[in-house]
């Protein structure tokens, strides 16, 4: 009975994905003739079927070089959007003691993962997806096989701490219940397929599957994704290779329904039935289950599922921009190399096709006969200029940039016009930028959500702390109590090395940075450096920051039972706040017993006394 019912849920979820994949054909379609164009590969279309084909020639003798404008393009607002790399922190819940230090600690997790989880990387290649293809997903996933080893069970299985896990998700793996829903919110159910050898099935899953050859497009003779069931990848040529011995395998998330109030997971690898059961993630907005999925676009198009690409708009452009360039150059070869009239018989035909009318040939034709000679030809029609002026204007119009870098055009511009012309020209990408920025604050709150469901054991993390030392800490789940994350820097794209120079020098000469005494703090010196481009070239420490440092060493050290003596260099009044805040985080928490609360109760009336001394 019970192997009847799993027969079932397999013949029923792959009929659902096999009608997703029809639903999804016209966007594939799109995607891969986009990739196509980014390529260089521009002669081609979307035929009978579906299918992207390349187109032939009319005539043997017609050009069909590739001018490509559209990867510079993309590139260009590849790199505007690259720079986007937004400061978090996390805002506490309340004003108490105890939710500022959680709140402290979630930001210094979330600057952890950047640089462990290469957080960046990910990004930029979810943004190039994007751009490209109109949309990209991020997946934060719980790794049980990563992190640190806490433990080795009976049967010598290694017990580890584990780890978040993000990946990029190209738009040719995910699947919608409905391609009419605008965002991840209003779907019921999502599908992520993507294909496997068998033998890294086997690994992952635990279970034999058969193989078969499954159909995919290749970038650089790397295998990039499924291309068969509607799933593609980046491909320089028109021309499918297959994977061999390899097998699908599919992830239908289900969101929590009365039938199933912790919603529905569902694996199935080729034809067998690997999971089934609630989803694993507590990952949503109070305390709910969610996809484990984030989208971004590149714009959104109403009414439906899929972002658009700029690569949509400018495909026709492009296409209009090669004809004419090669029109015009058909037009020079004609004009240069001419066109021969012949009489018939009057010469040998074979020979005047193999070499021409070279310079100092000596041509024998036929007593009687007219001599070979060349059609008049007409000078290039001021046409093909104008157009091709237009098309290039055109370029720059629908793809939201502009050629400010021209300095034929800027070099007359007063300072305020060019201004303004850069503020236009950054705002034309507003919509991505905030679609990237938006992306990555939900990212952060399902690592935040993530680890307080599955940070169980106390876990080590290393970070540069402000002053450029090396920051070490524990954590733990109940140390997260806030998932409410925001930007330090909101106009992050915009801000470049040079404008936030120019606007700290004009800071400075203001007088905002001067306390009352009309001097700059160390530490501030610190961030000023640090943000014109210096790092911490200055390399002073400030002092209070060193006095807390050694106050929270005293308090682990009182925290493990060490008897700690008051220092006569000590700043009391840093010393008190630090101990005070350890004792309402540990020692009040029922985390530490009699004899620890006795030492620092004793360790900070000595501090009071020295302080009421001085």
């Amino acid at each position: 009975m019970k192997k009847t019912v799993e027969n079932e849920l397999v013949r029923q979820t792959l009929e659902d994905f096999e009608a997703r994949v029809k639903e999804r054909k016209s966007f594939d379609s799109q995607w891969q003739l986009n990739m196509n164009f980014y390529m260089g590969n521009q002669y081609c279309d979307v035929g009978y079927g579906g299918f992207v084909r390349e187109t032939d020639k009319q005539f043997f003798w017609q050009e069909r070089e590739v001018f490509n404008h559209i990867a510079p393009i993309v590139d260009m607002r590849l790199s505007k959007l690259y720079k986007i790399k937004p400061k978090m922190h996390v805002l506490p819940s309340t004003n108490e003691e105890q939710d500022i230090y959680t709140a402290k600690v979630g930001k210094k997790i979330l600057s952890s993962i950047t640089s462990k989880l290469n957080l960046y990387d990910k990004i930029n290649q979810a943004t190039k997806w994007s751009e490209i293809c109109g949309t990209s997903f991020y997946k934060i996933s719980w790794n049980a096989e990563l992190g640190q080893v806490v433990a080795i069970n009976d049967d010598g299985k290694v017990i580890k701490t584990g780890e978040v896990q993000i990946s990029v998700c190209s738009p040719f793996e995910i699947y919608p219940d409905n391609v009419t829903h605008e965002n991840l919110s209003e779907c019921q159910s999502i599908i992520h397929a993507k294909a496997y050898t068998v033998e890294q099935i086997k690994q992952i899953y635990g279970v034999e599957v058969a193989g078969k050859e499954t159909k995919v497009y290749s970038l650089d003779s790397v295998t990039s994704a499924l291309g068969g069931l509607g799933l593609g990848g980046f491909a320089t040529k028109l021309e499918e290779t297959t994977l061999k011995n390899s097998a699908i395998v599919i992830e239908k998330y289900v969101r929590p329904t009365s039938e199933y109030p912790d919603g529905r997971f569902i694996v199935i690898a080729g034809d067998v039935l690997v999971h089934d059961g609630e989803l694993p993630y507590v990952n949503g907005f109070d305390g709910q289950r969610d996809f484990p999925f984030i989208m971004q676009v590149c714009s959104d198009e109403v009414g439906c599922f899929w972002g658009v690409s700029m690569i949509n708009r400018l495909i026709p452009i492009q296409r209009a921009y090669n004809a004419v360039k090669n029109r015009k150059h058909e037009y020079l070869n004609r004009l240069t190399m001419g066109v021969l009239t012949v009489e018939d018989g009057s010469v040998d035909i074979d020979d005047l096709e193999d070499e021409g009318l070279a310079p100092g040939k000596i041509l024998v034709y036929r007593q009687g006969a007219n001599a070979p000679k060349y059609l008049g030809g007409e000078n290039v029609p001021t046409d093909f200029e104008k157009e091709e002026e237009r098309l290039l204007k055109e370029f720059s119009s629908l793809a939201s940039v502009s050629e400010v870098g021209n300095m034929d055009s800027v070099s007359s511009m007063s300072g305020v016009a060019l201004e303004l012309l850069l503020d236009e020209n950054e705002s034309r990408l507003r919509y991505a930028t905030d679609s990237v920025k938006n992306a990555i604050k939900d990212l952060a709150k399902q690592v935040l959500r993530l680890y307080r469901q599955f940070a169980t054991f106390p876990r080590l993390v290393k970070i540069v702390g402000e002053n450029g030392e090396l920051d070490i800490f524990y954590f733990r789940s109940s140390d997260i109590s806030s998932d409410d994350v925001q930007f330090d820097v909101e106009n992050e794209s915009n801000d470049t090395l040079t404008q936030r120079r120019d606007m700290i020098f004009s800071l400075l000469d203001k007088g905002l940075f001067y306390d009352e005494n009309g001097k700059i703090s160390n530490s501030l010196k610190t961030k000023i450096l640090e943000d014109i481009g210096f790092g911490t070239w200055e390399n002073k420490i400030d002092l209070e920051d060193l006095h807390i440092k050694n106050a929270d060493n005293e308090n682990k050290r009182m925290l493990a039972g060490e008897d700690v003596e008051v220092k006569e260099i000590d700043d009391h009044q840093i010393h008190i706040k630090q101990h005070v805040a350890s004792m309402l985080n540990n020692v009040y928490n029922g985390d530490t017993d009699r004899v620890i609360e006795k030492k620092f109760l004793k360790h900070l009336n000595n501090h009071k006394e020295n302080l009421k001394g001085e």
